[in-house]
């Protein structure tokens, strides 16, 4: 449901940062949305060397990007703790300045999208959806949002 990318340009992030990072934002996603943590991905990007321009100059320092896809329905204060919190835990893991972190997130309709097989519910309907889901897809979600 929600799928974040996160990407790196002129720094490099530790693996131990990234699964910080990931959980971190697992975590607000789940906190602010009341969505389950299975349903959040994290990928990491990281743009090469003078491929990262503002302005149509190359960028050199570091900045770090976050694109989120979330299903649409949530109202406008839950969006904005959404990116603020978000924004926080790049801060917080990545040391980097607020200047340098970027958050963007995009509204789908759940009904265009699908994820482990089935179409998305609304906002709010997920344990409907679940119930439908096949046993064995269930336990494996179980043990992701444990």
């Amino acid at each position: 449901m929600p799928t974040y990318t996160v990407i790196n340009s002129n720094f490099n992030l530790k693996p131990v940062q990234k699964k910080e990072i990931a959980k971190g934002i697992t975590k607000v996603h789940n906190l602010v949305t009341g969505a389950n943590k299975y349903f959040a991905q994290v990928i990491f990007n990281k743009t090469k060397d003078n491929d990262h321009f503002m302005g149509g100059k190359i960028v050199k320092d570091p900045q770090l990007f976050l694109h989120g896809q979330i299903r649409a329905g949530r109202n406008s204060e839950v969006k904005e703790k959404l990116i603020i919190d978000l924004r926080n835990i790049l801060i917080e893991k990545s040391k980097l300045d607020e200047t340098q972190v970027w958050v963007y997130i995009v509204d789908l309709l759940p009904s265009q999208m699908i994820e482990y097989g089935s179409i998305l519910p609304e906002s709010g309907k997920e344990k409907e959806w679940f119930e439908n889901l096949s046993n064995k897809l269930k336990k494996k979600l179980a043990k992701i949002d444990s």
